[in-house]
């Protein structure tokens, strides 16, 4: 959460000339209802069962750049998708950068409580080694202008293989 997935995700679709996906905003546009909604009427295990439909059907989409939600991770079949169907890029941020992000947003249910800090840090706790074991590349976003992550990530793509940009 805050990592800058979104934008991050939406700059590299623009540099390279791919369309952008936003799994969270797919859940919404399919639901035809904001996420803090199905929370509250679905549980977060409904959430989770849209999210891995979503995740499946966007991950089998060709030359795209897919920005999913932060805890996309937690299912195995949403691991499996993302690291089998493309190049998987772990944003990491800091506790307190997250915090700093995220504090008026209110359309992330999770982060809805008295101690915000201490929802992140367990959700790390939980979620970083997730992060870790499904992706290609992991960049740490702290105090960095999106371009430049977007930069690092165009330079690790070129490595892999060559890409066909608007360039």
């Amino acid at each position: 959460m805050g990592a800058g997935k979104s934008t991050i995700g939406r700059l590299l679709s623009q540099e390279l000339a791919l369309e952008f996906h936003d799994s969270d905003r797919d859940i919404e546009a399919r639901a035809g209802t904001n996420i803090p909604w199905i929370f509250d009427v679905e549980g977060e295990a409904g959430f989770r069962q849209r999210e891995e439909a979503a995740i499946d059907e966007l991950s089998q989409l060709d030359n795209i750049v897919l920005a999913t939600g932060g805890g996309a991770v937690l299912r195995e079949a949403n691991r499996r998708n993302l690291q089998s169907r493309g190049t998987v890029v772990y944003l990491h941020t800091s506790i307190e950068q997250q915090l700093e992000r995220t504090a008026k947003d209110r359309n992330r249910p999770l982060l809805q409580t008295e101690n915000p800090r201490a929802v992140l840090e367990a959700l790390i706790e939980e979620r970083d080694p997730l992060y870790r074991s499904c992706c290609d590349l992991l960049i740490k976003t702290d105090r960095r202008h999106p371009r430049g992550v977007v930069n690092d990530i165009i330079r690790f793509l070129k490595r892999q293989k060559p890409l066909h940009t608007s360039e």
